[in-house]
């Protein structure tokens, strides 16, 4: 595939619909959601556990494990649709074009083998590098995610590395090939505050350096503000809210981002306490009529429980909520 020279975004997603058929009916997990990334982007997509966020960025790469499906919408890498080729062709886009870096590094490493084979072998696969040529890059991409004394662990095995150097051995993998895109699924969520902090400094300096595109996907809106250029927000398998990440941040429009928001401790701002929402998300067979935020939305009022909102432009931000369309007609509703 070539990089193309114009502003088409490299990755979109069109009204991405993935459903879950069961005995006793269908499930829809992830529900009519669009967005574009550009190259050199890091789009954070969050929300809470079973929102439908890791469910879309494994539909992006063609992981969906059955039963799960695309059931509608498209993708399309390069301006061009990927979301219906063969196993086999999507198999070799997947590991030459996108790469993939997921929350558990064990899953992602085999115990057997050091990591050195491990990427040397999936350079092999992917360039038309010698056996020593390939050892030379698995070498130089240790050194590039910050692995300390590279040249000695790149004979080690995976469980001779600590956590945050198995993430970092896992970052070195899904760059082997040089992609253009690389989806993070919580990288950071098994590591602690310090090394949370690392990974996150690595993905941006390889997004700078790379020009790769990022879809970066967590539940931790503090990670998002630190890395990511705008923000999907995602509730119920529906985008609420997506824009820019400081006006998402500091001007949230959608009742759900703002109590994810005021759930965040900012320095410098003294606050008695943090904001809490009231609940829990939904589950896929019982998400409520209307706004599925509904009945735990503080701003809530009687269209909110009716009709489902789409996402409008709210000044630098869109949102999908009824308050900005209804406020001249709202006097009085709320309770």
């Amino acid at each position: 595939m070539s990089r193309t020279g114009t502003n088409q975004p490299l990755l979109q997603v069109e009204n991405l619909r993935v459903e879950i058929p069961g005995r006793r009916g269908t499930l829809v997990a992830v529900d009519d959601i669009s967005f574009a990334i550009g190259e050199g982007e890091v789009l954070g997509v969050v929300g809470e556990s079973g929102a439908g966020k890791s469910l879309t960025g494994a539909a992006v790469i063609g992981l969906l494990e059955p039963p799960c499906r695309i059931a509608g919408g498209q993708i399309l890498f390069d301006s061009r649709r990927i979301d219906n080729l063969p196993y086999e062709k999507l198999r070799r886009i997947r590991g030459r074009h996108i790469g993939m870096v997921f929350q558990d590094p064990l899953t992602s490493l085999n115990p057997l083998y050091t990591v050195g084979r491990q990427l040397t072998e999936t350079i092999l696969t992917h360039s038309d590098l010698s056996e020593k040529g390939a050892r030379k890059r698995a070498l130089e991409l240790l050194q590039e995610v910050g692995i300390p004394a590279a040249e000695r662990r790149i004979d080690q095995y995976p469980h001779e590395f600590s956590g945050g150097m198995r993430q970092r051995v896992v970052i070195a993998l899904a760059l082997c090939a040089s992609p253009r895109l690389i989806i993070a699924d919580e990288p950071t969520t098994a590591l602690d505050v310090s090394i949370q902090a690392q990974i996150i400094t690595l993905l941006k300096r390889l997004c700078r350096d790379h020009g790769a595109a990022v879809m970066l996907v967590t539940h931790d809106m503090g990670v998002i503000a630190e890395t990511a250029d705008r923000v999907a927000v995602m509730y119920a398998g529906r985008i609420v809210e997506i824009g820019p990440v400081a006006d998402v941040v500091l001007r949230a429009r959608h009742p759900y981002t703002e109590g994810l928001m005021g759930s965040i401790p900012l320095v410098g701002h003294d606050v008695d306490r943090l904001t809490q929402i009231d609940g829990a998300m939904p589950r896929l067979n019982a998400i409520p009529a209307g706004c599925a935020f509904n009945p735990r939305c503080p701003k809530a009022f009687e269209r909110c429980r009716q009709a489902r909102p789409e996402l409008e432009t709210v000044e630098a931000t869109e949102a999908a909520c009824w308050l900005y369309e209804e406020a001249p007609e709202r006097s009085g509703t709320d309770g």
